[in-house]
């Protein structure tokens, strides 16, 4: 069965801590928090401070996805604003060893995300010390797309060489993410989904994370 990570970029920023609270309850493990600069994707979100304010009211992990130009200056705020895991987009640095090594020396879980038009190929040199890759299923940057089903072929790419070469990461995907689109992707070898509009859209959150569960059982 897949975990399940709302992203709190579709959730009610004026109730958000009702919004936690309720997918909490639901039973997903991971509460996505997206943070964009306007420059690397046009919309701009959360910084450190969004953060710091949410670690004490949830016990999920906090998987804090930075859409941001050279992550690399932001990473250590967020490991010390109450991150787990800190991913980084391999188009976003030029030092993507280094951002990555950041994180795991600041205390944090590393992750390293591509877009729907990267290839595996680019993140290969650093499998071997992330905790978790991150696949886009849309283009990054706003909520509501619709999956794009070509992605499928880079989580089962990813799935294959874990289990080739012996890593140990999980493998997330984010956009577009409902009971039907996380089929195919589950069943390639995705052990996370993102889920936004999904989720927060709905009248009940917790029958939208079940029946994302369910559909991966």
């Amino acid at each position: 069965m897949i975990k399940v990570a709302p992203s709190i970029l579709s959730a009610d920023y004026v109730n958000l801590q009702k919004d936690i609270e309720k997918v909490d309850k639901a039973g997903a493990e991971y509460l996505h928090i997206d943070v964009m600069d306007g420059m690397f994707v046009p919309a701009i979100s959360y910084g450190p401070g969004w953060v710091k304010a949410i670690r004490p009211i949830t016990n999920m992990v906090l998987d804090v996805h930075l859409m941001v130009e050279e992550p690399e200056r932001y990473v250590e705020q967020f490991v010390e604003a109450g991150a787990d895991i800190v991913g980084v987009q391999v188009e976003a640095t030029q030092h993507i060893h280094r951002a990555l090594q950041m994180i795991k020396n600041a205390g944090a879980k590393a992750e390293v995300v591509i877009n729907p038009g990267t290839p595996v190929e680019m993140i290969k040199p650093v499998l071997y010390m992330v905790d978790q890759v991150l696949v886009m299923t849309v283009n990054p940057g706003f909520g509501g797309q619709k999956f794009l089903p070509e992605t499928v072929e880079k989580i089962k790419e990813l799935a294959d060489l874990k289990k080739s070469e012996g890593f140990d990461f999980d493998i997330e995907i984010d956009g577009g993410v409902n009971n039907e689109t996380v089929k195919a992707a589950y069943e390639a070898g995705a052990t996370v989904a993102v889920a936004g509009s999904y989720v927060f859209n709905a009248e009940d959150p917790a029958e939208r994370i079940n029946a994302i569960k369910d559909a991966t059982k």
